[in-house]
């Protein structure tokens, strides 16, 4: 993982994947995720992370700095990620902006813990959805970041890949600044 952060990086919140955002107990200030894909994790006393949730755009990340004066969960990019700082205004931390980033950040939860159960494939296909743009585009994590959010074991989730691109429910595309085994379009078959 990267030593690069938000907080402390000269080039306005664009961050590659894997880079650090910020760790769980730093002191800091809240974050708009502009593009890309953050997971949060859950930091044990011993060091251990343990997957807790994902942030996609438009998602609010560290809002409880405003509360207790120090991030939560470790932030760490997935995907190429741009960030702004949050809040925005004077009044943004009151609007409706937040309240609308935290009914999504409960939508979301509940579909995390969807993918965490059921037939393996379907977790990956409900992952995949969950990331997409919308004309279709997704830029897969990792395979074993896929495999921490989906409980599953890093040679399914490599298995399931290899089988969604046969069946064509997604193929491969070129983005400029990804990897080509992590960007692919939905195809036709993919509900």
């Amino acid at each position: 993982m990267r030593a690069t952060s938000a907080t402390s990086s000269n080039n306005q919140g664009h961050l590659p994947a894997g880079a650090l955002i910020y760790s769980a107990r730093a002191p800091g200030n809240g974050w708009r995720l502009r593009e890309g894909v953050v997971r949060l994790d859950n930091m044990a006393n011993d060091g251990l992370a343990t997957f807790a949730s994902l942030a996609i755009a438009g998602d609010i990340l560290g809002c409880e700095t405003l509360l207790f004066g120090c991030y939560t969960f470790r932030a760490t990019a997935l995907t190429q990620c741009r960030l702004t700082p949050w809040p925005e205004g004077p009044e943004a931390a009151d609007s409706a902006s937040l309240l609308t980033s935290l009914a999504n950040a409960q939508q979301r939860a509940a579909e995390l813990v969807a993918l965490r159960g059921g037939q393996a494939t379907d977790r990956v296909l409900g992952l995949i959805r969950l990331l997409a743009d919308q004309a279709g585009r997704v830029v897969l994590p990792t395979r074993q970041d896929i495999a921490d959010i989906t409980d599953l074991r890093f040679e399914t989730i490599s298995r399931i890949v290899k089988q969604l691109e046969r069946s064509e429910m997604i193929r491969s595309i070129r983005i400029n600044g990804v990897h080509a085994t992590r960007s692919f379009a939905l195809g036709v078959a993919i509900p």
